[in-house]
């Protein structure tokens, strides 16, 4: 059900708990919430948002998953997260401290969970998190710890560079590494 209005004004600066395990093969990492996701519950939720049809077409998953099936993502061996827990409207509205706080926080959840990789979905996040002003996409050279880093593009409908199929391929490239 779509939230209303007064609901995703109500969603600002809310949190979405994180859908995770320990092992994962894969944690995604998003900027922050939307307010849509966090008025919903569920990551990726807004409608234009292409992560869940990008996991599922670059081999991760054997069928589309909705968000409100996000629980499932442990048994593919995945689990979600953010860089800023804090929702906005915009990715915008999140200041440098807040991701350098996020980038912090961040290596110590993969300290805790050990994933194989951490798949961060933003170039911009990646940057701002991790002082890497010249990062792309694709593998880190340097890892967080035990866990591997690959960059990916945002799968925000706003992002206009990546179409969905362009998506598909970069996470495919990312499975295929992690296999």
């Amino acid at each position: 059900m779509r939230p209303t209005p007064e609901q995703l004004a109500a969603a600002a600066d809310g949190t979405l708990p994180d859908v995770v395990a320990p092992g994962l093969t894969v944690l995604f990492c998003g900027i922050n919430p939307s307010l849509y996701s966090a008025a919903t519950g569920h990551h990726f939720a807004r409608p234009g948002n292409r992560f869940w049809p990008a996991l599922h077409r670059s081999g991760f998953t054997d069928r589309q998953l909705a968000p409100a099936e996000q629980h499932l993502l442990p048994r593919y061996g995945l689990g979600v997260t953010n860089v800023v827990d804090r929702a906005t409207a915009k990715a915008a509205e999140l200041s440098a401290a807040e991701y350098r706080e996020g980038g912090v926080r961040l290596v110590a959840k993969l300290a805790r969970l050990r994933p194989a990789w951490l798949a961060v979905l933003g170039i911009t996040a990646y940057r701002a998190a991790f002082g890497a002003p010249d990062a792309g996409v694709g593998p880190r050279d340097e890892p967080l710890g035990d866990t591997r880093v690959w960059v990916l593009p945002s799968p925000s409908g706003l992002n206009a560079h990546w179409d969905l199929p362009a998506l598909a391929a970069a996470y495919a490239e990312l499975r295929a590494a992690a296999a």
